[in-house]
């Protein structure tokens, strides 16, 4: 597992897309890097064995934060499931559509996330970047860019 996060952290840096990127808690994290509010890309890896859960993820504690994502959008009609399906396809993703949980965690915060269906390495870090790349326009995810 640790080997697994080590080699997408790897990936996560020479991207240059997020802020400070570590392992801690047995996942992966990384800021996002110009959010309004502190928000952070995840990659968890839940059970042993030959078929471990991953799963990629996006928190904030910021009920705002999470609400603008989600006013945006309503206010566009775009469908999360679609956005990532672009943004993953851009990135030479082939696997199966990755589908969307939207909740608030029991340690309270706001969570994004999907479940992807490999342990490889190269397909978690592509999931990864893909969840950036469709979140970081919406919302008060990029305070750099202008209206």
């Amino acid at each position: 597992m640790q080997s697994l996060l080590e080699q997408i952290q790897s990936r996560a840096e020479a991207s240059g897309v997020f802020g400070d990127i570590r392992i801690e808690g047995g996942m992966l994290v990384c800021d996002a890097k110009h959010s309004a509010e502190p928000a952070h890309y995840r990659v968890e890896i839940h059970g042993e064995g030959a078929k471990p859960e991953v799963w990629v993820s996006l928190v904030m504690k910021d009920r705002w934060q999470s609400e603008s994502i989600e006013a945006e959008l309503m206010h566009t009609g775009d469908k999360l499931e679609e956005l990532l399906d672009e943004e993953l396809a851009d990135l030479g993703y082939e696997g199966p559509a990755l589908g969307f949980e939207h909740f608030r965690s029991e340690d309270m915060l706001f969570t994004f996330r999907s479940r992807v269906p490999t342990d490889d390495p190269e397909t978690v870090g592509t999931c990864l970047l893909g969840y950036e790349l469709t979140f970081r326009p919406l919302g008060d995810m990029d305070t750099t860019e202008e209206d």
